[in-house]
């Protein structure tokens, strides 16, 4: 990570916003194509896809199984992974541009993998999986006295648990140089930079912790000048940390009043799925983001309880994802 760009970023409210999308069920998870599409997470069972000119279209997993997607990735051949963010079962599968689902990896270790949180394809072929917390019903992991979520890497070795012990592992996303893994740990209230061995084995090398009220990382993404991009849900902020020190806020949708009663429930490891799902206009909760638009300087915002996803143009532009 390098140090703040010549061109800053500006703050963006939500009157900077453009709404895209109808519709939308808990469209956690964005990614945006070279050609303008976007892909969004869909919990009603797949994939709406926003064409550039607005037009959009659903790609539902046929078959029985209700899949709830979360975090998606795109692969060479226009499949998508999405993991499976069920209410005691996970896993991460394969839907197929015909509407196939077929599994990709539903267990590690010879356990069953609980609601599954995110998945990173890197540049290498390298997927990364990340596993919030092992506690039934889900919420109690929203707690600082729990980590046991934990990381699962899938490559020419096969599948295995690389980290574990996180403060609910959320979004996470290899470095530019392949060696390092950003990761969010949304309930330690923590990004954290690993180290990738040569086997894969992660070592926590820096972390930033200067996460202030109600302030939860969920979604991240780099842009091209270094700076790491953190949304954060309950708080509905934007923030850009440089050299895991500085902090920018680029959004700022935080309710004082949902704020402070999120903090004060956190503060006695009392957080809970209720302070999660009250929206806040436009923001719905940001829980992501993604760089597109034809010189990805435009950045698209995920969110939990918002029916549409929305988007603003910056000044810096963002890493190309590997899928460009």
């Amino acid at each position: 990570m390098t140090d703040a760009s010549a061109r800053p970023p500006r703050a963006c409210t939500e009157a900077d916003f453009t709404p895209l999308g109808h519709g939308l069920v808990r469209p956690e998870c964005i990614v945006a194509l070279r050609n303008g599409r976007l892909l969004v997470s869909n919990f009603d069972g797949g994939i709406t896809v926003i064409e550039p000119g607005g037009a959009e279209w659903h790609l539902t997993a046929t078959g029985a199984f209700a899949l709830k997607p979360n975090g998606i990735a795109l692969l060479a051949d226009g499949s998508v992974l999405a993991t499976h963010l069920g209410d005691t079962d996970g896993g991460v599968y394969r839907l197929y541009p015909d509407g196939t689902l077929d599994p990709f990896l539903l267990a590690v270790g010879g356990h069953a993998l609980p609601p599954t949180n995110f998945v990173h394809r890197d540049a290498l072929g390298r997927t990364w999986i990340t596993v919030s917390t092992r506690r039934e019903p889900r919420a109690l992991g929203y707690r600082k006295s729990v980590s046991d979520g934990f990381i699962v890497l899938v490559d020419s070795s096969g599948a295995r648990i690389v980290a574990d012990g996180l403060g609910f592992a959320n979004e996470c996303l290899v470095a530019p140089d392949g060696d390092h893994i950003y990761v969010n740990e949304t309930f330690a209230k923590r990004v954290s930079k690993f180290r990738i061995a040569a086997g894969g084995d992660l070592t926590r090398v820096a972390s930033f912790d200067a996460f202030e009220g109600a302030e939860f990382p969920d979604g991240l993404a780099l842009d091209a000048e270094g700076g790491l991009w953190i949304a954060c849900i309950v708080s509905n902020r934007l923030l850009r940390l440089t050299d895991l020190r500085h902090r920018e806020v680029i959004v700022d949708g935080s309710d004082p009043r949902l704020v402070a009663e999120a903090e004060a429930a956190y503060a006695r490891d009392a957080l809970d799925r209720a302070h999660l799902g009250r929206s806040n206009g436009g923001y719905g909760n940001l829980s992501s983001l993604a760089f597109g638009g034809p010189d990805l300087r435009r950045v698209y915002l995920g969110n939990l309880l918002n029916p549409f996803v929305a988007c603003f143009d910056q000044a810096i532009e963002g890493l190309a994802p590997v899928h460009w």
